[in-house]
């Protein structure tokens, strides 16, 4: 296997040297006063972006939007546009590469908004100890590599997302092996599990900067968990990643960052619901100050500004309202109850239980279910929308 594994990597690194089209340059870069920036061909890039995955409601996770003939990513393009949104991350690529590239394509080529593109790494599997486990998740990132690399739009790559929490934290996932369990100190197996882990993301981002120098590699981490390990081990990743729910503000975040990973830091989701869990009721105005305040502080630390400049920029969590996240069934109910406690969300945590974190209500972008356009349930812009529209653009859309 591993023989088979080698010869497959070794063609699709000669694939990949044929470069038949010509490519933008994507470059993570230092100034002269230790600040990070983001250049495309040469010029700065801030990434506005929005987690995006237009599922319907009536659908869940399994539904494959990418080959949905109303093609919804065209109208949530230009309103994505018009609010000055300038990238969008998938977390994986579809199933089907041409309906994949169309997707990728359309939102370049009509609105000029590039994407990142992510792997799971296979998450729901975990075996990071396992090498075979590994060597299937080599062949798999490399291969959307090669794929998608040439594919216009294409802005970096992202490794995994929250995996860390599989060892560190709340043990989604949990993986390990029979040396790990010899380790009977559980801060000391903590620690090797994040070097395993960290060390096969930074051979992955080694293997992808083979095959494509063009596109910058993230890793994609919950928080700042275990970052100190993957500083350590992660000559190869060029941006940290963060899903970072602090509430309101980031607090030491950047701090943190600057102390700890001495590379630059892109926020991969942010936010706040827009569903008050003690009130019960639809709460726009606190998403829309929510927001408002986590972009100001990114804006703060990125290069230029008053911070620790190494900030790149952030999605915000997210554009459009999941209706099927609350029990991952296909639903056309958009359910209010809380799957999650954050006390950094203070305006709702007296709700029952403490559970304020609402899913299904973190677009800034509403369903209407009762209203069909082109195909697709119309789109109803929350207060968000429109702020965040003023301040990327200096603008202000009518509602």
């Amino acid at each position: 296997m591993k023989r088979i594994a080698a010869v497959l990597l070794t063609l699709m690194l000669l694939l990949a040297s044929v470069n038949l089209w010509a490519r933008d340059k994507i470059e993570v870069v230092k100034n002269v006063l230790g600040q990070y920036q983001l250049l495309v061909n040469g010029q700065l890039y801030f990434i506005r972006g929005m987690v995006y995955q237009p599922i319907p409601a009536g659908q869940n996770r399994d539904y494959n939007w990418w080959g949905d003939a109303n093609r919804p990513w065209l109208a949530d393009g230009e309103r994505m546009k018009n609010a000055g949104i300038n990238t969008v991350r998938f977390y994986q690529p579809g199933e089907n590469i041409p309906q994949t590239k169309r997707v990728i394509s359309d939102l370049y080529k009509n609105f000029d908004i590039r994407c990142v593109m992510g792997h799971w790494l296979d998450w729901s599997e975990a075996d990071y100890a396992n090498p075979k486990f590994q060597d299937q998740v080599m062949q798999e990132v490399c291969q959307m590599v090669v794929i998608y690399k040439d594919t216009p739009g294409i802005l970096m790559w992202v490794l995994g997302n929250e995996n860390n929490y599989s060892f560190a934290g709340q043990k989604i996932n949990y993986w390990t092996s029979a040396e790990l369990e010899r380790i009977k100190d559980p801060y000391q197996k903590r620690m090797a599990q994040a070097k395993i882990y960290y060390q096969f993301v930074n051979k992955l981002a080694k293997q992808i900067k083979k095959i494509d120098p063009d596109h910058p590699v993230v890793l994609g981490n919950g928080d700042l968990a275990t970052v100190s390990v993957a500083a350590k081990c992660g000559s190869n990743i060029d941006i940290l990643g963060s899903n970072c729910y602090r509430g309101k503000s980031f607090g030491n975040f950047w701090r943190e960052v600057d102390r700890e990973w001495k590379k630059p830091v892109l926020l991969l989701e942010f936010g706040c619901d827009a569903y008050d869990a003690y009130k019960k009721r639809e709460d726009q105005q606190t998403q829309a100050e929510f927001a408002r305040k986590q972009w100001q502080e990114i804006a703060e630390n990125a290069c230029g500004g008053l911070g620790f400049g190494n900030s790149l920029g952030g999605f915000q969590f997210e554009f459009m309202d999941e209706w099927w996240k609350c029990d991952g069934a296909p639903t056309a109910e958009h359910d209010t109850d809380g799957t999650w406690s954050n006390a950094a969300y203070w305006r709702d945590i007296k709700a029952d239980n403490n559970m304020n974190m609402n899913e299904e209500w973190w677009g800034i972008v509403a369903q209407d279910t009762g209203t069909i356009v082109n195909g697709n349930y119309a789109r109803v812009p929350r207060l968000a929308y429109y702020m965040l529209a003023e301040i990327f653009t200096g603008k202000k859309i009518n509602k």
